[in-house]
C-alpha cells in the first residue's frame, strides 16, 4: 500500500545530561551506541539494552525492548521518565506516569502507532566501569538450564543462554548459560576491541542449512572444554556480539531470514519449550542464533508489552517460503496451547486472532492510534478482521 515511512535518524541530538543523577534527555533518533558513547565515560550505563546498540531510543520505547536483566530491571519502558509525543494533527503532549499517563502507557510498547516521539528522558544506571564479570557454563539439557537460571537470578544481574536447537534425546536444549555482573570499582577497565568482521558478498543461496547448522552448533557447543569459564571483558562483546559482524544477515542468502520469538508462562515453560525444540529438530530446520532467557516479575508501565513472567525462546530461520510458514504455524500451536505470546517486534506471520489473545489491550491501543499512522503488521493483525 502507498504511504510514507517516517525516520527519526535525523533527530539525533542530545538535549540534556545530568551526570550527577544519570537523567539523560535526547531526541528519539539517538542510537543506544550514541547514548553509551556519552554516558559510559561518565560512569553511567543503559538500565536495559537489547542485543544491538544500533537501535534508536524511540524504537526501544515503541517496542518496549528487554535485555538480559529483565528479572531485575524489567523492560526499557520502566526507565523512561517522560517523552514528548507529536500527533499528526499537530498536537503535542509531554507524557509521563503522572502527566497524560494513558498516552504514556499506550506509547511505550505502542509500536509507533500513537504518534511521533520527538524526545525522551531516560534514567540511566550507575556502573563502576566498562567491565563485566562473566561466567559461561556449559550445560547438558533443558532441565539443567532451568536449574541454572533459578540459581543465578538472585546473584547475577544478567542471565541468558545460547541453545543448540538441533540437539535431541537426553541432550535436548543443551547449550551455554551466561551470567554476569558489572565489575567492581577496583577492577581495571578493559579496552574495547576495535576488531570487526564483515560478510562482504551476497551468496546466491543461504549458507545456513542443515549441514552447516549441525557443524556450527556442534563446534560452538564443544568450543568450551571446561564446564565453567570465567572472564572479565569490556561490556561490548557480552551485550552486542553480532554488532561486530557487519552484514551478518547476508549469510542467509537472497531470501533473507525470519525471526521467531515467544514467551511461555513459567508453569508451562519446560514442557512447551521441550515441544518447540523437538518440532524444530524433527524438521531439521534450526537456527544457530537460538536464545533462551527467563523473564522476571517486574511489571512494565506499557499498555501492551511482550515480556511477562516465563521463558522466552528466540530464533532466526532462513526464509524458505511455505516451509517456513508451515513450521511457524506448528510452533504457534504450542505457544497458544501453553498460554504464551509472540513478540511483535520480531514478527512476520502472527495471525489476528492470536494477537488479540496475546495482547488483550490491543483494542485500546487501536482507539489511541494516530489516524494517519499504521503499519503492515497492524493491518495484518487488526485491520484484517
Amino acid at each position: 500500500k502507498e504511504g510514507t515511512v517516517l525516520s527519526t535518524r535525523f533527530m539525533n541530538r542530545f538535549i540534556e545530561f545530568d551526570t550527577a543523577t544519570g537523567l539523560m534527555r535526547c531526541e528519539a533518533g539517538v542510537t543506544l551506541a550514541e547514548v553509551l558513547s556519552v554516558a559510559e565515560p561518565q560512569g553511567w550505563f543503559l538500565p536495559v539494552t537489547p542485543g544491538t546498540k544500533f537501535a534508536t531510543v524511540g524504537g526501544c520505547i515503541a517496542n518496549d525492548v528487554h535485555g538480559k536483566n529483565h528479572h531485575v530491571a524489567g523492560t526499557f519502558g520502566c526507565h523512561v521518565t517522560r517523552f514528548e509525543l507529536l500527533r499528526s494533527d499537530g498536537s503535542v503532549r509531554e507524557c509521563s506516569s503522572g502527566n497524560h499517563p494513558e498516552w504514556y502507557a499506550a506509547t511505550i510498547g505502542g509500536l509507533g502507532l500513537t504518534g511521533f516521539i520527538t524526545w525522551a528522558e531516560l534514567q540511566l544506571k550507575k556502573v563502576p566501569n566498562s567491565a563485566v564479570n562473566v561466567e559461561n557454563i556449559k550445560y547438558q539439557n533443558l532441565s539443567e538450564f532451568f536449574t541454572l537460571s533459578e540459581a543465578s537470578e538472585s546473584d547475577f544481574e544478567y542471565t541468558v543462554a545460547w541453545v543448540d536447537c538441533l540437539a535431541s534425546g537426553v541432550n535436548l536444549g543443551r547449550g551455554h548459560f551466561s551470567r554476569a555482573n558489572h565489575a567492581r570499582p577496583m577492577q581495571p577497565r578493559p579496552s574495547q576491541s576495535k576488531l570487526t568482521l564483515s560478510m562482504p558478498l551476497d551468496p546466491p543461496i543461504s549458507l545456513v542449512n542443515s549441514l552447516s547448522l549441525q557443524a556450527f552448533n556442534w563446534a560452538y557447543y564443544h568450543r568450551q572444554l571446561e564446564k565453567v569459564r570465567c572472564q572479565t571483558s569490556h561490556y561490548d562483546p557480552f551485550f552486542y556480539p553480532l554488532d561486530h559482524v557487519h552484514n551478518w544477515n547476508r549469510m542467509y542468502g537472497p531470501n533473507g531470514f525470519l525471526q521467531y520469538q515467544c514467551v511461555i508462562p513459567m508453569e508451562n515453560s519446560e514442557a512447551a519449550i521441550t515441544e518447540l525444540l523437538q518440532r524444530i529438530g524433527r524438521a531439521n530446520y534450526g537456527s544457530f542464533l537460538a536464545v533462551l532467557k527467563v523473564f522476571g516479575n517486574v511489571e512494565s508501565p506499557a499498555l501492551n508489552s511482550f515480556p511477562r513472567p516465563g521463558t522466552t525462546l528466540a530464533l532466526d530461520f532462513p526464509y524458505a517460503g511455505h516451509k517456513t510458514m508451515r513450521m511457524f504455524d506448528e510452533l504457534d500451536q504450542v505457544v497458544v496451547q501453553a498460554g504464551g505470546a509472540l513478540y511483535p517486534a520480531k514478527d512476520a506471520h502472527m495471525k489476528a486472532e492470536h494477537f488479540k489473545s496475546f495482547y488483550p489491550n490491543a483494542d485500546k491501543l487501536e482507539s489511541m492510534r494516530d489516524p494517519k499512522i499504521t503499519s503492515s503488521f497492524w493491518q495484518r493483525v487488526m485491520e484484517a478482521e
